[in-house]
């Protein structure tokens, strides 16, 4: 269950360590699947089923850049409601699992660090793990992001 506040949006003065949010979900297709990679990542295991079998996949897998925008997206609808927006200072991204034609993910995030800037008075950093999740409790992206996040003046 995603912690909530009257406005709707958290500045960096109302996250604490530890709070959790939780996306809506978005269904991935296969011709979602292959529109992105003939735009952004045109490999065969993104593009064919056929000559995806044949690879480390064996089946036909979303760029893990198509899973990064679906994860974007679901924050940004409301998985991840920060004042301001999300506004990345950097992170790290992997793929233990791939996304396949049919997956429902959602995302999980968490709050593991808060950092008030000594700077910028007005804002700071937070630290979110974002976990994608598929429909079968798959961890198909983990996402450490240094997020901007204003503060409550």
């Amino acid at each position: 269950m995603s912690d909530r506040i009257p406005a709707g949006r958290f500045h960096l003065d109302d996250l604490h360590v530890g709070q959790r949010f939780v996306s809506a979900s978005h269904t991935i297709d296969e011709p979602q699947i292959k529109a992105f990679a003939a735009q952004f990542d045109p490999q065969p295991f993104h593009l064919d089923a056929a000559a995806a079998g044949d690879t480390l996949f064996k089946g036909l897998a979303a760029s893990g850049w198509h899973t990064a925008a679906i994860t974007m997206r679901l924050n940004v609808e409301g998985g991840l409601p920060l004042a301001g927006g999300i506004i990345g200072a950097g992170g790290e991204i992997n793929w233990p699992a791939p996304t396949r034609p049919g997956d429902v993910l959602h995302v999980e995030s968490e709050v593991v660090e808060i950092t008030p800037s000594r700077s910028k008075p007005g804002r700071g950093i937070a630290t979110i793990v974002s976990r994608t999740i598929n429909q079968r409790g798959e961890v198909v992206q983990n996402l450490t992001a240094k997020l901007v996040v204003p503060r409550r003046l």
